[in-house]
């Protein structure tokens, strides 16, 4: 290969990375401007729509802002899940007939886009019965856009440490 062909070919080579680039970096804005209009309305809603299927004792109405895909992940203080089928299995005890369940709500919730079709969640939840707290902590979700709605690909939620109670002396 001459030196004329290898500088064309470098040349091809440069054109062909920046033009991916271009199409890489208008898809995720390097400002973090949202291009989906309320996307933190958005999944409050949808997060909203979870907490009361879950207060009502809906297992399906709560599994349905997952994506149903063997791919969907949980993870939380058993481990990893894996598969849509696998996290219903997971919160499915809790939706048996007579299964205490406490009441549930979220807050914090926050919202940021990571592409056109993927963003990211971040809040805490809260489980409370009679008045109190009876569970909580942060919680990420990856979630994807699908048609004109946001799925959950991955949750990832952690507890909160138990409260120590303040000593007497």
């Amino acid at each position: 290969m001459s030196a004329r062909d290898r500088s064309g070919a470098r040349l091809a080579f440069i054109l062909a990375i920046a033009v991916g680039g271009c199409r890489i970096e208008s898809r995720a804005p390097a400002d973090g401007t949202d291009t989906i209009p309320d996307i933190g309305s958005q999944v409050t809603r949808m997060l909203e729509r979870s907490a009361e299927a879950w207060n009502r004792g809906d297992l399906e109405g709560f599994m349905a802002d997952y994506l149903r895909a063997p791919t969907t992940t949980y993870v939380g203080s058993s481990g990893l899940v894996v598969g849509w089928e696998a996290i219903r299995a997971r919160y499915a005890p809790l939706f048996k007939a007579g299964a205490t369940r406490d009441s549930l709500r979220f807050e914090g919730i926050s919202a940021r886009l990571l592409g056109q079709e993927h963003a990211l969640t971040t809040a805490r939840f809260v489980l409370h019965r009679g008045g109190q707290v009876t569970g909580s902590g942060p919680f990420t979700l990856v979630l994807r856009r699908t048609e004109d709605e946001w799925r959950i690909v991955h949750d990832q939620s952690a507890s909160d440490p138990p409260q120590e109670e303040a000593s007497s002396e």
